[in-house]
């Protein structure tokens, strides 16, 4: 198998433009919402509003600007073609670090946290703090082949990821990951002991304690609030995506408006945007921001490829503990929390816990000068181990 690492440039053509504006035009819309609100789902005035900007203010070369104001790579790994963003620290010291995003991410997450991530100094920190970055992309996400068999679930994910800081010649590394990146992630942690040497996640995965349910902290009562609400009223994506994702993809496919809204929502419901009349994605992301993760999906065709992650991983996460290094970050929007005493059962060296006042699902990319302090201070005192 060809270990070959090629550039990789993002081109966005005018035909692809022009068939993105025409389905947006041609866009037959459902009635609107009997509630008002988005409690049927995104309301049909605000998704009409934000497909307007998409098709007439929006620049729909933004993408390719931000993503190409980096170093992007495509090689071949478990023969599949993955897509990453490798931005080599200045500092000589810098530690290795691969960063995962989930869905209804991508890369795009992370463009406000290379920087100061890669370049401390530059950004009012120190070099010690330095990290080469590896970003990529999921298998059948954005800029990466889409399997073509099944299998390709969290776990071999995590493998392929071992794999790739291999071949970029990191022989020890951190790793970190937020909502599928969580579970990729801590699958690393559970895989690859022997060149990982510590990871941080934004959203652990653990059941809760049985022993604690008679005397839960108004965290736990919270993060168990939350689960209920999740299962209540939250969670239909994630059935559709675990049990018929190619039925989902036809829709979305097909139609733009059909693939904004898909996401969108889910902006709504899993940022720190306010509450009650107020809460608009645009508290916590801009439009821009918004639509520049929905054009990585919608270019790429990626709806169905990307939801097939459910169909292979949600119903059957590994729970098993992990034996290294582990850090968290809680934030109070996040869809599922833990409380450390949760956690500290299935992460058995956890060395870095901090419950933060603001933020949501996707860290880095709301908060992202929060985001690169905890990763600096959890790898910081992973170093010193």
């Amino acid at each position: 198998m060809s270990a070959e690492i090629t550039p990789f440039t993002v081109t966005i053509s005018d035909a692809e433009i022009d068939d993105l504006r025409r389905r947006l035009a041609a866009t037959r819309w459902p009635d609107a919402e009997t509630t008002g609100d988005w409690n049927q789902g995104i309301p049909l005035s605000y998704t009409q509003e934000l497909c307007r900007h998409w098709a007439q203010d929006y620049d729909m070369q933004r993408l390719a600007t931000r993503l190409n104001a980096w170093p992007q790579f495509r090689t071949t790994i478990d023969g599949l073609g993955i897509h990453f963003i490798h931005a080599r620290s200045p500092h000589a010291n810098a530690r290795p670090l691969v960063i995962t995003h989930g869905w209804p991410g991508s890369v795009v997450e992370f463009l406000k946290v290379i920087g100061p991530l890669t370049d401390p100094v530059a950004h009012g920190g120190n070099a010690t703090d330095a990290f080469h970055v590896v970003c990529p992309s999921l298998p059948g996400y954005a800029f990466s082949d889409k399997p073509r068999e099944a299998g390709w679930g969290a776990e071999r994910i995590a493998r392929a990821w071992g794999a790739l800081m291999q071949r970029l010649g990191y022989a020890s590394y951190y790793a970190q990951g937020g909502d599928w990146g969580a579970l990729v992630t801590t699958s690393i942690g559970q895989q690859d002991t022997a060149n990982c040497r510590g990871i941080h996640i934004n959203m652990p995965i653990v059941a809760p304690d049985m022993e604690t349910l008679s005397n839960l902290t108004p965290l736990e009562q919270s993060a168990l609030a939350g689960m209920q609400h999740y299962n209540d009223w939250d969670s239909g994506y994630s059935k559709q995506q675990g049990t018929r994702p190619q039925t989902l993809g036809y829709g979305l496919a097909d139609s733009p408006a059909g693939q904004l809204a898909w996401i969108v929502e889910k902006f709504h419901a899993w940022t720190d945007c306010g509450e009650g009349e107020s809460r608009r994605p645009e508290n916590a992301l801009t439009r821009e921001e918004m639509l520049d993760n929905v054009m990585s999906y919608w270019l790429s065709n990626s709806a169905a490829s990307s939801a097939r992650l459910y169909w292979e991983s949600f119903a059957k996460p590994n729970l098993d503990p992990l034996h290294i290094p582990v850090g968290a970050s809680i934030f109070p929007k996040e869809i599922f929390r833990s409380s450390r005493r949760w956690a500290e059962k299935r992460f058995l060296k956890l060395v870095h816990w901090n419950e933060l006042p603001k933020g949501g699902h996707f860290a880095a990319f709301e908060q992202p000068e929060v985001f690169v302090n905890e990763v600096r201070d959890c790898f910081r005192t992973m170093d010193a181990l």
